[in-house]
C-alpha cells in the first residue's frame, strides 16, 4: 500500500493497533533536540542535519518497506539498519542532498547523515570496515527515489548553516564528532519518546549540583566528626580546604598534587561540585586508568550522592547496534560520571553511534583525570590534543590528579624535535598552594633501594626474608611474577590479580584490611592493581623495580595512616627476569634504572617525577604511533577525514581481552538469569563484579578445552564451564602458569 503521509516509526498500542510516527514531525523534533546540544557549538549545523538524517525515508520503497511489513512487524523497527535484509538503504540522500546544496559546506552535514546509523564514515576506503563518504556520494540513486514524492517546503528549503567550525577547520574532526553526537542522540531520544514512551520519565530525573554539594557537605561534615585526631587527617582537612577555595578560580586545566592517601578521591569531589556550581557547568565526570579499582570510586560516591552516578566502562558493554544494546546505551545525561580512560578518550576519538552518543554532554563539564600519569604514551599528543580543545572550544575544566604528576606540557629533544606536544606551562594551574611542603608533611616511608638496580634476587631469597615478617605488601610486575612467589610463601598468604573477579577481590581486600584494623599478621602478594587508590595501611611494602611512579604508588600503601611510631619501610627489589618486562613496564624499569641513582634527594622526591616522566616520554617508540593526528587533521581542510580508520587504530590497550563470566558467588545464578531474560542494564552492571577479562590467546585456549563458551544472546562474552577453572583463592587459572591450589603452594 502507499502510505499518504509518510512514517518514520511504527508501535502498538495495547489492543495492537499501529501508531504512526510522522516523518516529517520526527525531523523537525530531532532538529529542535539536536540544536539544543550543540547551543555551545554549531546549533544551526545541528539543526539542519536533524532536518536531513532521515530524508531517504520519503523514499516510497522504505514507505513500502515500512508500512507493509518491518515497521509493524519487527522489534528493531525503530532503529533501521541500512544493511538489515529488506531493508532501504535511508542515509545516503541526506547526505546527497547536503552536497547538492553546498559541495564543500555540504560535506560536513554529509558526514553526519550518511553516518547516523552505522557510524561516521572514512573520505576514503581504507583498512576500515564499511563504505567510505566518497563511495556513499557517487551513488546518487538514494537521492533520486526520495524526491519521487512532495516533500515540505520547511524541510528541503531548510537554510545552510552559516557559522564556522569550532575551533578551526583545522579542528574539524572533534567539532564534526561532537555534531555528530547531537545528531544520534537526539534521533535515539526522539525515537524513544516514540517507541517506549515510559522511558521518558526516567530520564534526566537528577538533583541539581547545588543538591548535590549540600549532600556531600552534609557527608564530609559526619566523616570529620568520626576521624581520628592526627597529623594525617589534619593535613586531609587542610586539602580539602584548599580545593574549595580554588575553586572559584577561572575555568581552565589544574593539577591536583597530592601525596598518596591525602584524600584526593574527596578533595578533587569537592573541588569539581565548587567549581561546576561557580562556574555553571553541568556534570562531573572522573575518569580512572582501571577498571580493577572503578567500582571502588564509584562505590565511595554512590554512597554520598545515590543513584546519580553513573558507573561506565567496558567490561560487559553490549555495544551491538540492535535494538536491546542500543537502548540499554548510555549517554551520559546523568550529573556525576565515575568512567575509564579507555571508555572516556575511546569515545572522543570513536566513529560508532554508540560510543560517539555521550560526546556532547562532555561540554561544560568538569572532567576530572585520577592518576593522570597512566595515560599511555603513544597516544599522548592525540589526547593532549583534544584536551585542549576540550577547554578551549567546549567549556571543559579538566582536573589532573595524582601524586606523582606527568610532564604534560610541551618540551623538545635536545635536537629541538617536540618530544610532547602539550600545554604551555602557564595553562595548568596548580590547585595545592605549597605540594612540596605537603609531600614534607606528609612523608610517613623510607624507601630502601638495593646496592645496585642490576643484580636480581632469587624467589627463594625474597621468600625467606619476606616470611620473616609479620604484615607485608609485595608488589610485583606480572601475574607470572606473582604466581612464583606466591609458591614459595605460607598457603595463608593473599594472592591479588586481575585473574580474580571484582567482587571476589573486593571480599579479599575487605578481609586483609580487617586483619590489618585487628593487628593480625597478613602478607599480600600483588600485581599493582593494588597500587591506584586502593585503601590498604601496612607497615612494609616490598616493590620490584618499576617506574618511579609506580614505586610512589605501592609507598601510598605504607604507613598510610601515619600512624607508626617510626617511618614505615619500602623495599625496592630487583626480581628474576625483570630485564624482560616488555612495553611500558619495560621503559619504566630502565628509565627508573639510570635516574634513580643520580638523584641527591630521597627518591620519592617531589621535584623528581617532572624529571623521570620526561625522560619516559622520550623514550616512548612515538607519541603519536599510530599517526592519529594526521588521520583527522592532514587534510582537515578539504574535509577529507578519515573518521573509520582513527577510531579503529586509537585503542589504548592493543588486547582488550574478552570477558569470562565466572562462578564465584553470585556468579552463577546471575549467569542463569542472563541466560532467560537477556542483558537488561541492572543484570548486567551485577555480572560486571564476576567478570575477569583474558586475552585473546588464554580465550581461544579455554575455549578449545572445553572450559569456557560463548553466550549464544551475547556474542563475544563467555562463561566458565569447568567447575574447578576459577579457584576460591587464585581467581581464574589462566595465564600459561601452572596455578593448581595443589602446585601454587608446594
Amino acid at each position: 500500500m502507499e502510505l499518504l503521509r509518510p512514517i518514520a516509526h511504527v508501535r502498538f498500542d495495547e489492543k495492537g493497533l499501529p501508531i504512526e510516527h510522522w516523518l516529517d514531525e520526527h525531523l523537525h523534533d530531532v532538529a529542535k533536540l539536536a540544536a539544543g546540544y550543540a547551543a555551545l557549538f554549531g546549533k544551526d549545523w545541528a539543526h539542519v542535519a536533524g532536518i536531513w538524517h532521515d530524508l531517504g525515508k520519503y523514499n516510497p520503497e522504505f514507505q513500502r518497506y515500512i508500512g507493509d511489513r518491518t515497521g509493524y512487524t519487527a522489534a528493531n523497527a525503530h532503529i533501521e539498519t541500512d544493511h538489515a535484509p529488506g531493508k532501504v538503504n535511508h542515509s545516503a540522500a541526506g547526505a546527497l542532498y547536503a552536497v547538492q546544496k553546498h559541495s564543500a559546506l555540504g560535506r560536513i552535514l554529509a558526514y553526519l547523515v550518511a553516518g547516523h546509523h552505522s557510524g561516521l564514515p572514512d573520505w576514503v576506503k581504507d583498512d576500515a570496515d564499511g563504505r567510505s563518504l566518497e563511495e556513499i556520494l557517487q551513488d546518487g540513486i538514494h537521492l533520486t527515489k526520495a524526491l519521487q514524492v512532495p516533500i515540505p517546503d520547511n524541510i528541503l528549503q531548510t537554510q545552510m548553516p552559516k557559522s564556522s567550525p569550532v575551533g578551526g577547520i583545522d579542528n574539524a574532526a572533534l567539532w564534526i564528532r561532537m555534531l555528530f553526537s547531537c545528531l544520534v542522540d537526539a534521533d535515539f531520544l526522539d525515537t524513544e519518546v516514540f517507541m517506549q514512551p515510559e522511558k521518558q520519565d526516567l530520564r534526566g530525573q537528577y538533583p541539581d549540583l547545588n543538591s548535590l554539594l549540600a549532600r556531600f557537605n552534609d557527608h564530609m561534615a559526619g566523616f570529620a566528626a568520626k576521624a581520628a585526631d592526627t597529623p594525617v587527617n589534619h593535613l586531609r582537612t587542610q586539602i580539602l580546604r584548599d580545593c574549595r577555595e580554588v575553586a572559584a578560580k577561572p575555568p581552565g586545566i589544574f593539577s591536583l598534587t597530592v601525596p598518596t592517601g591525602g584524600g584526593k578521591t574527596l578533595s578533587g569531589m569537592a573541588f569539581a561540585l565548587e567549581h561546576a556550581i561557580q562556574h555553571g557547568k553541568q556534570r562531573v565526570i572522573y575518569a580512572i586508568p582501571y577498571t580493577s579499582i572503578i567500582e571502588q570510586t564509584a562505590n565511595i560516591y554512590r554512597s554520598i550522592f545515590g543513584n546519580c552516578v553513573v558507573e561506565h566502562h567496558s567490561n560487559l558493554d553490549p555495544d551491538k547496534e540492535d535494538a536491546q544494546s542500543r537502548l540499554a546505551a548510555e549517554n551520559w545525561d546523568a550529573p556525576i560520571i565515575v568512567t575509564t580512560n579507555v571508555q572516556l578518550f575511546e569515545s572522543l576519538f570513536a566513529s560508532r553511534t554508540s560510543r560517539c552518543r555521550k560526546l556532547h554532554n562532555l561540554t561544560n563539564s568538569v572532567i576530572v583525570l585520577d592518576e593522570a600519569q597512566l595515560l599511555p604514551p603513544e597516544f599522548l599528543n592525540p589526547i593532549l590534543g583534544v584536551m585542549k580543545a576540550l577547554v578551549e572550544h567546549y567549556g571543559v575544566t579538566f582536573v589532573l590528579s595524582t601524586a606523582t604528576q606527568p610532564a604534560l606540557h610541551t618540551y623538545h629533544d635536545p635536537f629541538g624535535k617536540a618530544v610532547v606536544q602539550g600545554f604551555e606551562a602557564e595553562q595548568i594551574s596548580e590547585i595545592m598552594p605549597d605540594p612540596e611542603a605537603l609531600f614534607a608533611a606528609l612523608e610517613r616511608v623510607e624507601v630502601e633501594l638495593p646496592d645496585d638496580l642490576i643484580t636480581e634476587r632469587s624467589w627463594e631469597d625474597l621468600a625467606e626474608e619476606i616470611a620473616e615478617l609479620d604484615s607485608v605488601l609485595v608488589i610485583v610486575n606480572t601475574k607470572q611474577q606473582a604466581a612464583e612467589l606466591c609458591r614459595l610463601l605460607p598457603p595463608e598468604t593473599y594472592y591479588l590479580t586481575t585473574n580474580l573477579c571484582g567482587e571476589h577481590r573486593s571480599a579479599k581486600l575487605k578481609e586483609i584490611r580487617q586483619s590489618l584494623q585487628d593487628g593480625k599478621p597478613v602478607q599480600v602478594v600483588s600485581t599493582q592493581l593494588i597500587e591506584a587508590g586502593v585503601d590498604v595501611d601496612f607497615p612494609v611494602v616490598y616493590r620490584a623495580l618499576a617506574g618511579l611512579d609506580s614505586i610512589a604508588q605501592a609507598a601510598g600503601r605504607c604507613n598510610r595512616e601515619g600512624k607508626l611510631s617510626e617511618k614505615g619501610r619500602v623495599v625496592v627489589f630487583v626480581p628474576p627476569l625483570n630485564a624482560k618486562l616488555p612495553g611500558h613496564l619495560g621503559r619504566s624499569v630502565a628509565v627508573s634504572r639510570s635516574l634513580l641513582p643520580t638523584f641527591a634527594e630521597a627518591p620519592l622526591h617531589h621535584s623528581h617525577f617532572q624529571i623521570y616522566f620526561e625522560h619516559f616520554y622520550a623514550r616512548a617508540e612515538s607519541r603519536d604511533k599510530h599517526g592519529i593526528v594526521d588521520l583527522l587533521a592532514q587534510n582537515a581542510r578539504e574535509l577529507k577525514i578519515q573518521f573509520r580508520t582513527a577510531a579503529q587504530r586509537f585503542r589504548l590497550i592493543d588486547d582488550e581481552g574478552s570477558a569470562v563470566l565466572v562462578t564465584y558467588g553470585d556468579g552463577a545464578k546471575l549467569i542463569e538469569q542472563l541466560k532467560i531474560i537477556g542483558p537488561k542494564r541492572n543484570l548486567m552492571r551485577k555480572l560486571q563484579r564476576y567478570t575477569v577479562t583474558v586475552r585473546e590467546q588464554v580465550r581461544k585456549r579455554l575455549l578449545q578445552a572445553g572450559d569456557i563458551r560463548e553466550l549464544a544472546n551475547l556474542p563475544g562474552i563467555y562463561e566458565q564451564i569447568t567447575p574447578g577453572l576459577y579457584d576460591d583463592k587464585l581467581g581464574l587459572l589462566v595465564d600459561g602458569v601452572s596455578l593448581s591450589a595443589e602446585s601454587l603452594y608446594l
